[in-house]
């Protein structure tokens, strides 16, 4: 088969696995099995492939059949503009994460922090973007995972930022001393009750990185009550949240006496964000 024959018929497949954007999957696990870039495969349509190119590429094609997330067979992910180890130890960052991370930067143009908190950090996408988009402050990040932080700490090492992120274990904040300009969460935010209406991908992450419990929203209503006085004069909270969760935790944060407090949507229209002040 020509390379552009194993493409259309890894495409089809896909499909009728109900696989989301087929031909993108097939292009980029092609290319991964290849050891190409995916923009090299176009070049190289007409190409025969051999018996030993199609075998690996196989059984890649099997498991994103069955539901494996394409980011775990390819061990990377993309996030603002960085390549990140992605595996089954931590959540997949997704894209909607990258604008929290362009909040941050925007809200404090006028007042750099230099003190950052992400708690709940998994992979360290949102703590190492940070550190490299910020590289005067001081950045600190936090999960009670031992398995998210190794992979943490690895990402750091590949991205060459191993000294700028101090990781360390901690159930939310009880294991955290000092007090921050920005304290920044990505935390589970999936009622339990969910888990039926979640696609095979996310099912492929950690459970303790999707279900924030019964509700869904219980560490992050943790995490305002408990980070304020872990917040200097002023200090900012940012969160990433869950669908129809806004309103109930903007009104917790003004129980809380936070201030500023504001509802971001992301780009899909969805209030997907939280930015409050303390003191």
């Amino acid at each position: 088969m020509t390379l552009l024959e194993v493409l259309q018929s890894t495409t089809a497949y896909f499909t009728k696995r109900k696989v989301e954007s087929a031909r993108l999957n097939a292009e980029h696990l092609l290319a991964h099995a290849l050891g190409r870039k995916r923009i090299d495969l176009y070049l190289e349509f007409e190409r025969e492939l051999a018996e030993g190119e199609l075998a690996p590429l196989r059984k890649l094609v099997r498991r994103r059949g069955q539901g494996e997330p394409l980011q775990h067979l390819l061990g990377t992910v993309e996030f603002c503009g960085r390549t990140f180890i992605s595996d089954n130890r931590a959540l997949i960052p997704r894209p909607e994460t990258e604008e929290l991370v362009e909040l941050i930067i925007q809200s404090t143009i006028d007042q750099k922090p230099s003190t950052i908190l992400d708690v709940g950090t998994g992979s360290g996408v949102i703590a190492l973007s940070l550190a490299a988009k910020l590289p005067d402050a001081e950045v600190h990040a936090v999960d009670i995972s031992d398995e998210a932080l190794a992979l943490a700490r690895e990402n750091a090492a590949r991205l060459g930022l191993a000294e700028r992120v101090e990781f360390g274990r901690s159930d939310l904040l009880a294991q955290v001393d000092g007090a921050f300009d920005c304290i920044v969460a990505n935390l589970p935010y999936v009622a339990a009750t969910d888990r039926a209406t979640l696609s095979r991908e996310v099912l492929h992450d950690p459970a303790t990185a999707v279900f924030g419990g019964e509700r869904g929203d219980e560490m992050i209503r943790a995490l305002i009550v408990t980070a304020a006085p872990h917040l200097t004069r002023g200090g900012l909270l940012a969160l990433e949240i869950g669908l129809g969760q806004a309103n109930a935790l903007s009104a917790l944060l003004t129980e809380a006496k936070y201030r500023d407090i504001s509802q971001r949507q992301d780009f899909a229209g969805v209030t997907r964000f939280l930015l409050a002040r303390y003191g």
